[in-house]
This record gives C-alpha cells, sequence and structure tokens, in this order.
C-alpha cells in the first residue's frame, strides 16, 4: 500500500495519469488517500471514504464511472443513509477507520492479494440506531455484461466485482426490511432504458442483489443488516411480521471483497476468491464444479422404489443418462422419513437402490421442499416443536379450559391476517389450535377454534400464557425458523451421507422467508447442509434450487427452471426456458431448460425438437417421466435413444458454433442419427403444419383445404403426418401440385395418426403410439421437387365434437452434416 500525498511524494507517470484521470472527472474530490493495489488494478479511497477511482492496470483506464460518487461503506439509519466524513489509514496492521455525522466510528480491515481486495468490519464503536452497514454502491462504467447475482460488470477486456465472503454480508441493497431482494420494478425508465441486452433478450434481472445496471454504467453492492433487536416488517405476505433478533454479532465481521480480471479470467478468479478467503468451493470427481463437464448433464427424473429400481435403471442406461432423480420419497417434510410402500426399508432400502444405481455409473437424486414441515411430521405432532416459525406473539388475556372453541387475546395485529394464512392455526404451549375469524372489536378473540389439531393435545391454558401466530405455506404446511431451519438442513445432510444420494434440489427455499431474514434466512439453511455433509460426499454431489442467491452461488451446482405442467411439449414455459439461459449466461451458471415430461403420447418429433434446443445452448435439463407412460408409449425405446445420441454428443462438444446457432431458433428442426461408430449425422428438416377442419360450405362448394409450401431441400419423399383431432375422419385424399393424389380409405379413430417417414409405407398408428397396421406406398406417391409446392387435403368427419380437424404435418429434409466424434 502506498500513501499518496501530492506535498510529500513524487507520483510515478503511472499515478500521474490516474491523478489527472481522477482530477478530470471529479475536480471536487481531495487528492490525498490510500491507494490499495493488486496485480492488475488499484482503487484510491479519499479522506471521506469515496472510493475515487478503480484503476484498471493492464488497459490503462479508470472504470469508476464519474458520476455518481462511490462510498466504501455507509449506514442505513431509519430512512436515512449516512456516508462517512472522514477516513483515516493505517499502513501498520492494513486498515482503515470512517467516521460518521452521528459520533459512530467503524474499523474495517484492508487486506490486498493477487486479484481482489478483501474488506471486513473490524470494530463498531456502537452499533445502538443502525440499521445497516452497506458495501457501495460502487458505480462502474462497465456494462456489456451484468451479472446480477454472481456479482459481477464485465466490459468487452475487463470485469470488476463484488462478493460477499459470509453469510450474514448479503449481496444486494437494504430496499426493503424483509431482506427479500426486489425484482426489476425497483428501477427508473432510465435504468431500463440503459439495461443490456443480450442474444435479442431484454434484460430480464431475477432478483436484484450485487450487481445491477444504472445508467451509462453498473453498480455493485452489499450491505449487512444489525439483527440485536425485534422487529415489526412486512414479510411473507403479512402486512405486520415479528422478525426476531438474531445474534449473529451485527455489523461487526461483516466482509467483503472487490476483484478486478481480464474478461475471460472471471470464473477462475472468483475461484480463486473463494479458495483464498475460504468461501465454499466443492468439487466434483476432482474438479472444481463450476468447471466441471457435468455440471450440465441431463437428468432422468422417475419415480423409482426398492421393486422397481433394476427397470428405473436400465432405462437410465438406454438414455445415456447419469442422473436418476426422485421427485418424492418422503413421506413427511422435516424429519425426511421415507414413503414405506416405496421404501419398505427405510433409509437402508434407499441406500441400496444408491449402491446398485453406483455400480451402473448412475447417480442417485432426489427432491425436497426445504423448510417446509408437513403436519404430520415429528416436528408438529405431537409435540409441536417450539422453534415453528411464527407471524407473531400475543398473550390470553383469560384462562381457557380444553373445550372452549373462543380464546381472548390481548392484541389481534397478527392474527387478523388472512392473505397468507392458509392453516389459519397458533400454538399455545404444547397445543395447536385452528381458528376461523378474529372478533371485529376488543375484547379481541379467537373465534371458532378447532381445539387439539394435527395430532395435539387439547389441554387448559392460563392467563399470560403466549399464544403465537404459526406462519405456513399454501402448500398446507409449516415452516421453521432460523434455528429450525439449520436443524432441517442437517437432516436433509444426514440422509445423503447415510444413503449415498448425490444430487438434491432446494425447491420451495423461499419459504425461508419464515425466518424474517429473507436472502440471509436462505444463506443460513444451505450453508448449514453444505457445512453438514461428510467430506466425500463435498466432493461428489449436484445441487439446484427454486431460487438463487449471492452467496449461495458458490454452493448451487446450477438452477434447471421450467415447467412441464401447463402446455405440450414445446409449449410450457418456453419464453421462459430460454430467456433463463441469457440469465445463466450473464451469472456465469451452466445452461439449462427446466423440467420436460414423457407422457403415453410424446413424439419422436418433439423429442428431437428438445435435444436440437439443448444442443444450441449447450443446455442440460430433466427429463420427467413414468413406468406407465414409458409402457404405453410406442415410441419408447427409440425415445431414449434419441437421448442417448444427442446428450452424449453434447456432452463431448461436436456441436460447431455455427450449427448451434441455427439449432437456438426454436422454429427450426433436426435430426441426428448414427452413420458409423464414430460418425453421427445431423440433418436440418423443415416442417410444415397445416390443419383442415370441419366446415360447414354452401352446396357446391368444396370443402377441401389447400395449402402452399416450399421443400428448401433437394427432391425427395417427403414425411408426412396425419393425426385426428376431436373426430374420426375417414376418405383421406391427398394431392400434391394438382396432380399427384394418395388416398387412404380407411377410418382414422380419433387421436390415431397416420404417418410416413421413408416413402415407402404408411403406419396408422394409436393415440400412444403403437402400430395399428401398416400400409405400402410407392415413392413417387409422396416425391416432390425443390421448390414452391401445393397440397390439397380432404376428408370426412364423424363423431365431431368442438374443433374437430385433422392436422398435416410435412416433414422435408435438408442439408445434412457429418459430425466426428472425438
Amino acid at each position: 500500500m502506498n500513501l499518496i500525498n501530492s506535498e510529500k511524494k513524487l507520483p510515478s507517470p503511472l499515478h500521474i495519469i490516474l491523478i489527472v484521470i481522477t482530477v478530470f472527472f471529479s475536480a471536487c474530490k481531495p487528492e490525498t488517500g490510500q491507494k490499495y493495489e493488486t496485480e492488475n488494478w488499484s482503487i484510491l479511497v479519499n479522506t471521506k471514504g469515496q472510493i475515487v477511482s478503480w484503476f484498471d492496470e493492464i488497459n490503462l483506464q479508470d472504470v469508476l464511472l464519474p458520476e455518481q460518487e462511490s462510498y466504501l461503506l455507509s449506514l442505513k439509519v431509519d430512512s436515512s443513509i449516512l456516508h462517512p466524513v472522514k477516513a483515516a489509514f493505517s499502513e501498520e496492521d492494513e486498515s482503515l477507520t470512517l467516521d460518521y455525522e452521528n459520533g459512530v466510528q467503524i474499523e474495517v480491515n484492508v487486506l490486498p492479494r493477487k486479484n481482489h481486495i478483501s474488506f471486513d468490519i473490524k470494530s463498531v464503536s456502537s452499533q445502538e440506531g443502525i440499521d445497516a452497514a452497506i458495501w457501495g454502491p460502487y458505480y462502474t462504467r462497465l456494462n456489456k455484461s451484468i451479472g446480477e447475482v454472481v456479482g459481477i460488470a464485465q466490459g468487452e477486456k475487463f470485469t470488476v466485482g463484488l462478493q460477499s465472503l459470509n453469510a450474514k454480508t448479503i449481496g444486494g441493497y437494504p430496499w426493503k426490511d424483509d431482506d427479500f431482494l426486489p425484482q426489476m420494478d425497483i428501477f427508473s425508465q432510465s435504468d431500463v432504458n440503459n439495461m443490456t441486452k443480450e442474444e435479442g433478450t431484454p434484460y430480464t434481472l431475477y432478483s436484484v442483489e450485487a450487481a445491477k445496471p444504472v445508467h451509462n454504467g453498473s453498480s455493485l453492492q452489499a450491505y449487512v443488516r444489525n439483527r440485536d433487536h425485534d422487529r415489526i416488517i412486512e414479510n411473507w405476505g403479512h402486512k405486520k411480521y415479528l422478525a426476531p433478533a438474531y445474534d449473529d454479532g451485527g455489523l461487526t465481521g461483516s466482509k467483503i471483497a472487490l476483484f478486478g480480471c481480464p474478461t475471460d479470467e472471471t470464473l477462475n478468479t472468483i475461484g480463486e476468491v473463494e479458495l483464498a478467503e475460504g468461501l465454499p468451493h466443492p468439487t466434483i470427481d476432482g474438479q472444481w464444479v463450476k468447471k466441471s463437464p457435468v455440471i450440465n448433464s441431463s437428468y432422468l427424473i422417475m419415480d423409482f422404489d426398492e421393486q422397481n429400481i433394476d427397470e428405473c435403471l436400465k432405462y437410465t442406461l438406454m438414455s445415456g443418462l447419469n442422473y436418476l432423480y426422485h421427485s418424492h420419497p418422503f413421506a413427511s417434510w422435516g424429519h425426511f422419513p421415507l414413503i414405506k410402500a416405496k421404501f419398505p426399508n427405510g433409509l437402508d432400502g434407499m441406500k441400496a437402490c444408491v449402491e446398485k444405481a453406483e455400480e451402473a455409473g448412475i447417480h442417485i437424486g432426489t427432491h425436497t421442499l426445504s423448510n417446509f414441515i408437513n403436519t404430520n411430521d415429528e416436528y408438529v405432532t405431537p409435540v409441536p416443536d417450539e422453534r415453528l416459525a411464527k407471524v407473531g406473539n400475543s398473550v390470553i388475556t383469560k384462562e381457557i379450559g380444553a373445550d372452549d372453541i373462543e380464546i381472548e387475546i390481548d392484541s389481534p395485529e397478527f392474527f387478523n391476517q388472512f392473505d397468507n394464512n392458509n392453516l389459519r392455526s397458533v400454538v399455545i404451549e404444547d397445543e395447536i389450535i385452528r381458528y376461523g375469524a378474529v372478533s371485529e372489536s376488543a375484547p379481541w378473540k379467537l373465534l371458532d377454534c378447532q381445539r387439539g389439531a394435527f395430532g395435539t393435545s387439547a389441554a387448559p391454558h392460563e392467563a399470560g400464557e403466549t399464544v403465537g401466530m404459526l406462519a405456513d405455506h399454501a402448500y398446507k404446511v409449516f415452516l421453521g425458523n432460523a434455528d429450525l431451519d439449520r436443524e432441517i438442513a442437517e437432516n436433509i445432510a444426514d440422509f445423503m451421507n447415510y444413503t449415498g444420494v448425490r444430487m438434491l434440489d432446494f425447491d420451495g427455499v423461499e419459504g425461508t422467508s419464515s425466518t424474517g431474514m429473507g436472502k440471509y434466512g436462505e444463506a443460513l439453511m444451505v450453508s448449514q447442509w453444505y457445512n453438514h455433509l461428510s467430506d466425500d460426499l463435498k466432493s461428489h454431489f449436484l445441487v439446484g434450487s427454486s431460487r438463487t442467491a449471492h452467496y449461495l452461488w458458490h454452493i448451487y451446482s446450477r438452477m434447471n427452471w421450467g415447467e412441464p405442467w401447463y402446455a405440450g411439449f414445446r409449449e410450457s414455459q418456453t419464453e421462459y426456458r430460454l430467456r433463463n439461459q441469457a440469465f445463466y449466461k450473464r451469472n456465469l451458471m451452466p445452461g439449462m431448460l427446466g423440467w420436460f415430461r414423457m407422457t403415453s403420447s410424446t413424439t419422436l418429433e418433439d423429442i428431437e425438437w428438445l435435444m436440437a434446443r439443448s444442443a444450441g445452448y449447450d443446455a442440460g435439463f430433466a427429463f420427467v417421466s413414468d413406468m406407465t407412460s414409458i409402457k404405453e408409449n410406442g415410441n419408447s425405446d427409440e425415445i431414449f435413444a434419441i437421448l442417448n445420441s444427442w446428450e452424449t454428443a453434447r456432452l463431448a462438444g461436436v456441436f460447431i458454433e455455427r450449427q448451434k446457432e441455427k439449432m437456438r431458433d426454436i422454429s427450426t428442426e433436426f435430426r441426428l442419427k448414427k452413420a458409423d461408430d464414430n460418425t453421427l449425422e445431423l440433418t436440418q428438416v423443415y416442417s410444415h403444419k397445416f390443419k383442415h377442419e370441419n366446415k360447414t360450405r354452401q352446396p357446391g362448394e368444396p370443402l377441401y383445404s389447400t395449402f402452399n409450401f416450399e421443400n428448401a431441400g433437394e427432391a425427395q419423399s417427403m414425411g408426412v403426418i396425419i393425426s385426428a383431432k376431436n373426430a374420426d375422419i375417414s376418405n383421406i385424399k391427398i394431392e400434391i401440385n394438382n396432380y399427384k393424389n394418395l388416398e387412404f380409405p380407411l377410418v382414422l379413430k380419433k387421436d390415431q395418426s397416420i404417418k410416413i417417414t421413408d416413402g415407402k409405407t404408411a403406419v396408422v398408428y394409436d393415440k400412444n403410439w403403437n402400430e395399428i397396421r401398416s400400409i405400402p406406398l410407392q415413392d413417387s406417391e409422396t416425391a416432390v421437387q425443390k421448390g414452391k409446392q401445393t397440397l390439397t387435403f380432404d376428408c370426412g368427419f364423424t363423431n365431431a365434437g368442438d374443433d374437430a380437424s385433422a392436422s398435416v404435418e410435412l416433414i422435408l429434409k435438408g442439408e445434412t452434416e457429418q459430425i466426428k466424434m472425438h
């Protein structure tokens, strides 16, 4: 470190450049202060505690945004932000002392390293009246890509970033008392106008955290909250929620790192920060998980059990996937006992499944709902755990007997909130009581009470006993406070340590807001889980979540958002899934496409469509199915073979950028097949989809439909798929280019299809793609030349329902490329 003082020391030429830039952009800032240096960059903190330069020594540029003031550490007191008024520097112990107008003095340890500098609150003269201490915001010019979760601002050549170095230092800004960070609506219109766009997709913030776009640049920020007292806040759908005091040392010990590096070294630099600062740094097969080739591997979701594990492993092996995941193995959340019917041998049964899978080279994963606690769990019944999260408390003002259905309470303020009150439950001593309403005036009463709810025992209670309103969730579950959440996290880790389960998702992790600590509550629970894992498991797991967070970026392997329940295979949350890829990319996360569900009627074409998107974005996915759907679907074996071919090729990295760019367009379709042991053939296909409706026309008017399409490839026999929708169809007639006729004198029942793939055979299938019959064809009957074409289609309808139609899909092959496997 160097103490810069223009009156006492002659600056070097580089320092002259720095000072000229600083003076030019902010002539009012003093030239004295402290310079902290790393190998590639330096910052200058002036005697008012402002960072007045963040200098990129590689490209000789100051990346600080001049029109904004960047204070090292500010205080939030009530609704006011107090910036430091004085900074004093000590070279002997590498620290600085900040003074504030309210008389508070904070000592900060400063430690420069190779590519980062850490800042640690060593002491605070008094925390009384302080809501939070805020690191930053630090404003920069860099905005080519802004990773709001990981905490980076990237330019073409240089990246700067902020890392919170412990769980209580929250990446973000204390906009809200619940520490549940806001979404994009926090920004002004000028902010929105200047947000980065990636690949044509508007910049979407999933939550405002350690980095965000600002006008002409970006900002980095983090904060620590003083939790030495109870607070009443708006939280978890309630206007009033008790956020209890939490003893974590308060502001003291909050710690961040600022780093800078060439843009292409960003991920490596964060890894160096993790190792140097003792952050979580999980590995898999000896490699940092963030750089592992398996981090975005796809996985099969199928609810295996002790009886069907062999069959589930068979399909997993057929798919070429290396992870088999159970969506719901637990009889209750909280203590996580396994469902007895599926695992009659309990944990030993699950362990046996894991061991059998590992022998086959497959790893087992399970799903959980984080801190959700079922009403049949031991944390609830027969004696409720005192650590169940509470919205707030009052006292009963009148003694009650075990049969009383009205309970007089001192205050209704927590109990008359019903927007997120799904179980309407309170706890008094060891009894849970449900209530129907609250009286509208004093004396305040809980009305229409159900005593001894959820297997607890109804009992008399004396006046003055505490009555707590239990926090819950729409899934009809209770939630934990911070202490209970940490124990639940250990329960999950114990389950994994014993059974060897190596993959997990913290779904519903937003439930940790029941702690009243928002993102901090999430970090506490997940960190406790990670810390409680065995050393062996820490080097062999993949973990995701329903939400991500700045500190937890270091623990989570990946996110996999996108659900299959809302529409067809290609339509369910498609835009959301693809928008996520830009989010993952700017936050240095692996690409994942979400969950896709194979049903008994899933088509081969849908699978190829998914796999092309997976290859285009180099993104894994979850493939959800069940034994019934697999056995009913006549395409099952071919579906799993397609998964195998594409996923093997993707993970081998054989697709080049030109090919992947085409496959990122959801309107394109491709087929991949094996030419020989070392060669694949990738063919672009063109799908033209038409709909022939059941029409009513005036007498004599033709009922047929005419469609125009183009063959972009060479002359060929086209593929055809005809499906009956909401009706039986008969007398099916196709005329190509007004002279070539193809007729099917049969009745195609509702949801049945005719499919032509090779020009030689038409196959009739049931709704689950099981073959009913085949009809021989001549190649010439479906042959078309290159260029524009016309197709006329007609059929008769019987048993027609609403929107009766025949769907017609024409499939034409384009260019085929050969791809060599490495």
